[in-house]
């Protein structure tokens, strides 16, 4: 899941108190992620140091000029670029304290902005579409800039992508309603026009962005109804136009906001990654009208999951760099850092884990922004042993080998090796600091193994796994590798502790797991504790059945006259109707501590139904008689489960009755052997609804006894007689 972090605020800027304008023409990255450059709609340029929340430098130009564009840095030179008064180009370097003093050019046209990346050359692009290299434009000022733009076309919006090999000057333009792209390749000097269809009632996109992902360009584009579109354009050499027509450009769909009543004013989408969305200025599904949120959507499964209330107005300015955003409000000016990994559908819209294994929880991948301020400062305190302990692994770390020289080593030393050499890192070294090269380790390992046959270190695997730092989303390759080595150990490790394990995985597991003999299963090894449970509960089935909590089994032919009573009693027949010969587990030990470990896992109920029907009839009937043997024992309450033991609970044996019969029913119900199978799970389902409905009823008449007043004066003795129906 996405995530929003506690941020900075930046001090000394002042904002502008209109909606539409904040007074912020640009910000731009500097050196690292830590400094900024900012320019206001004035005279003034300021760098800043983030985490100092301060200027540390500021230069403005003389009364009576003004900035006609926000200045960047030139990182091959360490120079600051920007331009006044739409025709003057300024270069200064961070030493400079005056501006009136540096080096500045006037060229012939006006100019739109200046753009500088990493790993590009600066570039100028004018008001009318031309656009020239900096350094090329210094050289002859004052040369003719041509016109690219049609009198009535003006720019709107432009940004710099560098790619592989090519640099990109990108933006878009507007002409009585209609809005269009422009691509400038810089090597060789190409420009392509594109025309973005039309949005109903002729309205106009509120802002743009545009990333460089898979060979290539990305456009995404808000517009005032809420709508959020992507349009793709390949970085390959464009194909010639005829009279300079503009290419219909195609979009997609990503997101539909809710706007609330009428249209966005003033609201922002930044692309992220490649399925995450920060927008800002677009009103909050769960808040009331009146506030302003950041917030972050997941495109893949259209669902929001970060969001923080901005105080003051928001201006529809948004800006990110290094996983930080950067948004004026109000009076402020701050920078939030964020995280978007990989999700998963589970954590996006699926059934989270079972609360007895939330005790497990994984330490974060995302440290926290006060503890890399101030480094052990805010970490909560340790024992002086603590203290020591860490102190000697530290010291010992320095005789071993370090994480670089161990990622090295997989790749050519023998399984021996490298499974000394990754435990002893592990042993030696505190899991803190390696939580970010955990990963690393991981996927290094599977790539060998993968393309080795003959290599596969399954301890070392483990040892990574056991650390509770690695997920499906860090090493997608690990589960399947286990598979096919039959790893099951390692697959039962996977399953308890990553999250965002993809259902298509999990019913690779399954298929594997339902079809292997229970001979092969016997010989495996596998967590012990989850070995204990299963032969407790297999053993429990040869004791006498009866009801927990000192209670015994009512007559079958006792009549009840209370409607809970009775359907509890109904329940209770069924189970004993469906359990009247004796019932056995239908797999064996080891194979049902596997499947255990699948239902246990998380997932959505859309996406894994049509995975599920790729399991052969009898695998499915085997599955359900051992979901039946499994609902039948807890349902019984003859075994209690035990604090600390992981096993599925009696709602998740339930999720999976109903998905495999809805995924397989018509093959069930055509199968007459199986006709006693499926009477048993109906009963067993309706058993759960009327159990269900009675606690509905229960909690109603919990809630109007809470809602009745009582008497102030009863006296020194009373009797009242309360009636609930």
């Amino acid at each position: 899941m996405a995530a929003l972090y506690p941020g900075y605020t930046l001090r000394g800027i002042t904002l502008a108190q209109n909606r539409s304008n904040s007074g912020i023409q640009g910000v731009e990255p500097e050196r690292d992620s830590d400094h900024v450059i900012i320019t206001d709609s004035t005279r003034c340029v300021k760098l800043y140091k983030i985490s100092g929340q301060r200027p540390l430098s500021s230069w403005t130009v003389k009364q009576g000029h003004t900035l006609t564009g926000p200045a960047v840095y030139n990182s091959r030179t360490q120079e600051y670029v920007a331009v006044s008064e739409k025709k003057v180009i300024r270069i200064w370097k961070e030493e400079d304290i005056v501006l009136r003093k540096t080096f500045k050019a006037t060229v012939s046209s006006d100019v739109w902005r200046v753009h500088c990346v990493a790993g590009g050359d600066p570039v100028v692009l004018f008001h009318r579409g031309a656009v020239r290299l900096l350094d090329f434009l210094l050289s002859a000022p004052k040369q003719p800039i041509e016109d690219v733009l049609p009198q009535e076309e003006a720019i709107n919006w432009s940004t710099n992508l560098v790619t592989e090999s090519q640099q990109f000057v990108i933006f878009t333009t507007e002409q009585k309603g209609d809005h269009f792209l422009y691509l400038q390749r810089l090597s060789p000097n190409t420009l392509q026009k594109y025309h973005l269809e039309r949005e109903e009632h002729g309205l106009s996109p509120l802002s743009f962005s545009a990333s460089y992902r898979d060979k290539h360009i990305r456009l995404l584009y808000l517009y005032p109804n809420g709508h959020v579109y992507e349009s793709v354009v390949s970085v390959r050499a464009p194909v010639p136009d005829e009279e300079g027509q503009a290419l219909p450009l195609p979009r997609s769909l990503l997101l539909g906001l809710p706007v609330g009543e009428g249209l966005l004013q003033a609201a922002s989408a930044q692309a992220l990654d490649e399925a995450h969305v920060a927008v800002v200025g677009v009103p909050h599904p769960s808040a009331g009208s009146g506030k302003d949120f950041l917030c972050i959507w997941n495109t893949n499964f259209q669902t929001l999951q970060a969001g923080k209330e901005m105080g003051g107005k928001i201006h529809g300015q948004l800006w990110s760099f290094w996983n930080q955003l950067f948004i004026p409000h109000g009076k402020t000016f701050s920078v939030i850092p964020y995280d978007c990994p990989k999700s998963s559908l589970a954590s996006a819209l699926g059934k989270l884990r079972q609360v007895k294994t939330k005790e497990f929880k994984a330490p974060t991948l995302v440290p926290s922004w006060s503890n890399l301020l101030h480094k052990e400062k805010d970490l909560p305190s340790r024992t002086e042993d603590t203290r020591k302990t860490r102190t000697k692994r530290k010291s010992q770390t320095a005789q071993s080998l370090t994480n670089h020289q161990v990622l090295e080593l997989i790749k050519t030393a023998p399984v021996d090796e490298v499974q000394r050499e990754v435990r002893r890192l592990l042993s030696q070294t505190d899991t803190q600091d390696l939580q970010t090269s955990l990963g690393q380790l991981a996927s290094t390992l599977v790539s060998r193994s993968l393309n080795e046959p003959a290599f596969y270190s399954p301890s070392s695997l483990a040892l990574l796994v056991h650390t509770r730092y690695l997920c499906h989303s860090v090493c997608p390759d690990l589960v399947l590798l286990a598979l096919e080595r039959k790893d099951y150990f390692l697959c039962q490790l996977c399953l308890q502790f990553f999250p965002d394990i993809p259902e298509v995985v999990t019913c690779a597991c399954l298929k594997v797991f339902i079809s292997m003999s229970d001979v092969d299963a016997a010989n495996v090894n596998l967590e012990p504790d989850s070995v204990f449970f299963m032969e407790a509960l297999i053993a429990q089935k040869h004791e006498p059945v009866g009801l927990g909590n000192g209670f015994s089994s009512p007559p079958a032919n006792e009549d009840c006259s209370v409607d809970l009573t009775e359907d509890g009693t109904r329940a209770q027949q069924d189970n004993e109707k469906a359990s009247t010969t004796e019932q056995m587990c239908p797999v064996g030990l080891h194979k049902a501590v596997l499947l255990n470990e699948v239902l246990q896992t998380a997932y959505f109920d859309s996406f894994l139904l049509p995975h599920l029907k790729d399991l052969s009839p009898q695998d499915v009937v085997l599955f359900l008689r051992y979901l039946e043997f499994l609902y039948l024992t807890f349902s019984q309450d003859a075994f209690p489960q035990k604090q600390g033991l992981r096993s599925p609970s009696l709602t998740q044996v339930m999720d999976w009755v109903c998905l495999l019969l809805d995924a397989h029913f018509t093959v069930l119900v055509m199968t007459p052997d199986i006709k006693g199978l499926l009477l048993n799970l109906h009963r067993f389902v309706k058993s759960q609804v009327r159990f269900v409905s009675e606690l509905g009823k229960i909690e109603g008449s919990l809630q109007e006894l809470d809602k009745m007043a009582l008497k102030k004066d009863v006296g020194q003795y009373s009797i009242e007689i309360i009636e609930l129906f």
